[in-house]
């Protein structure tokens, strides 16, 4: 991570025990076992079973599994990296999911469930009519997946490993392609909820034992705060802020203008992010589409939530921890690694095999049988897999930390227009299909203007004066994901209004004032059916409820105390 002491310190080889290999064998060991099992339990040769898991998954490694999809080894070592560099902020991009899950629980996932889809541009179309909102949001959403997740995933992952058991970066992460690859294509969504469930206990079991190591190293959380704020890394640049600690670094809040992650941005813009993310997302919703019952997705949401929590303490900390010394425990550092690469993979692979099944091929082959799906669902893997090796070469060559920071930025120009079409589609029954398709296309021309000047104007070298434009030197990132999804908002309200209003029998059970709190019917190709029990029982419904409130009371408290 961002330990300087690493650097020439030790040879990878020299460092590694028989301990540290004990654990990777036994890591990779179990994750093919659950695998096998996992694809054993469930009907692979149906649409239903193969994409949806049978529907039929409990609460706890559904949890487990948005837990997991949503940490990949991207973000692990992003938030240990910029944990190291700038303090705890980056601990917003966690604790903001809390309310976007509930969200997803209570508001978004009953109408996915009685519309009856298997994915969300599937519930674009089934809304507003047309072809044309669906084929661009899959076409975006499969572009998203390879460029930024797997890319981001594959590199940090791939280069951990190497830095950590001197492996060459190619074979080691043409070695966890091909083991995630090949029980993502025999198991489907059902092998990869079970998998991540393992990762889950893995990173989380693993992720405390090294927090609790390096807090006995370092003395305790008040010494974590005196010594970070005096360590300087090895190589600085020679000017008079550049890589020295950040006098904001233990506050969560921070100046709305001067800040790095300003208060105001890291509150609404990330929500917007959030809400795309955790309630719009094919790889986020697939696993609460394949509950059994409603009460089973809303506990899921709440026991993901509940560990979103963790990472401040288990990831963050440690992370500055390792701006002063660097623990050790590399088998398991290695392991926990692992199993946030590989979680992340997997889930990646599974959804955009299903956007490119559902969504593209079936449109390409109108005709096309189950059998035909599913085969093509397990050929588009292979494609991804394939591709993934193919991009290491051209990630190599860039640079890691910046591709990182590039990747934030790159969805927030992108995902904005995708949260406003679908808050509205969900709550506002007049939204039509010119005005969501127009609102689209507007919000995509904004966002790739400014990606384009921010490729054109780099953000200067620190210590250098900024003189870019404006538009880029003046608006954070997360303040244009807020102006740009109110743009984009603004287009589909106009454009809805000055339009026909869609039928009224075009929206039933398709927003959220329409719905009709029944059990789902199959859909129109008579393949994804709901579960079959719209709600849980009182009591668990109940015990849902609690939990929901108690989490934002620890969500709040949390906040106030780190602010």
């Amino acid at each position: 991570m961002e330990g300087n002491s690493t650097a020439g310190s030790f040879t990878p080889s020299q460092q590694f025990s028989v301990a540290d290999l004990v654990v990777i064998v036994v890591y990779f060991s179990l994750n093919v076992a659950v695998g096998i099992w996992s694809s054993c339990r469930v009907n692979r040769n149906t649409i239903s079973g193969y994409f949806l898991a049978g529907r039929d998954m409990a609460w706890w490694p559904i949890g487990a599994s948005l837990f997991a999809s949503s940490e990949g080894s991207g973000l692990f070592i992003g938030l240990a990296g910029t944990g190291a560099a700038g303090g705890i902020a980056v601990t917003g991009f966690e604790w903001n999911a809390t309310y976007a899950l509930l969200a997803l629980a209570w508001v978004f996932v009953p109408v996915y469930i009685a519309s009856g889809i298997v994915t969300m541009p599937e519930y674009l179309q089934r809304r507003f009519g047309g072809e044309r909102i669906r084929m661009y949001l899959s076409s975006l959403s499969l572009l998203l997946s390879v460029f930024t997740k797997i890319s981001t995933d594959l590199y940090s992952g791939a280069l951990f490993v190497q830095v950590c058991l001197g492996w060459d970066l190619y074979l080691s992460t043409v070695l966890m392609l091909v083991v995630t690859g090949l029980y993502t294509i025999a198991g489907g969504l059902a092998a990869v909820i079970y998998t991540d469930a393992l990762q889950t206990l893995i990173m989380v079991l693993g992720a405390i034992m090294l927090a609790v190591k390096a807090f006995n190293e370092i003395g305790g959380y008040p010494n974590l705060e005196e010594a970070y704020l005096k360590a300087i890394p090895s190589k600085i640049v020679p000017n008079t802020t550049c890589h020295l600690p950040r006098a904001d670094a233990m506050h969560l809040f921070r100046d709305p203008v001067s800040g790095d992650l300003p208060w105001t941005g890291m509150t609404f813009g990330l929500s917007i992010m959030a809400t795309w993310y955790w309630c719009t997302d094919q790889v986020i919703v697939q696993r609460s589409l394949s509950a059994k019952s409603l009460g089973h997705a809303k506990a899921g949401s709440i026991l993901a939530s509940y560990l979103k929590m963790l990472p401040l303490f288990v990831i963050i900390m440690p992370g500055m921890i390792s701006r002063v010394l660097y623990p050790g425990l590399r088998g398991l550092m290695i392991a926990v690694m692992m199993a946030a690469l590989m979680s992340s993979l997997t889930s990646i692979f599974n959804s955009s095999s299903t956007l490119f099944t559902m969504d593209i091929w079936r449109k390409l082959r109108p005709g096309a049988g189950e059998r035909e799906l599913l085969l093509v669902g397990r050929v588009v893997t292979v494609v991804l897999v394939a591709l993934s090796v193919v991009w290491i070469p051209i990630l190599q060559s860039s640079s890691g930390g910046q591709l990182y920071v590039y990747i934030q930025a790159v969805t927030s120009y992108l995902a904005p227009p995708v949260t406003a079409v679908f808050i509205l589609a969900v709550f506002w029954p007049r939204a039509n299909e010119q005005g969501a398709f127009w609102g689209l296309m507007a919000g995509l021309v904004l966002g790739l203007a400014r990606m384009g000047l921010e490729l054109v104007h780099p953000p200067p070298r620190c210590g250098v004066p900024d003189r870019r434009p404006w538009l880029l030197a003046d608006i954070h990132y997360l303040h244009f994901a807020m102006l740009l999804c109110a743009a984009t908002g603004t287009i589909v309200v106009g454009g809805s209004l000055l339009t026909s209003p869609p039928p009224l029998a075009q929206l039933k059970d398709l927003t959220w004032w329409t719905l009709s709190r029944k059990p789902p019917k199959p859909s129109v190709d008579g393949i994804s059916q709901g579960p079959p029990d719209g709600e849980c029982p009182p009591f668990w419904a109940r015990i849902c409820s609690i939990n929901a409130v108690i989490l934002m009371c620890i969500n709040i408290f949390c906040y106030a105390y780190f602010a």
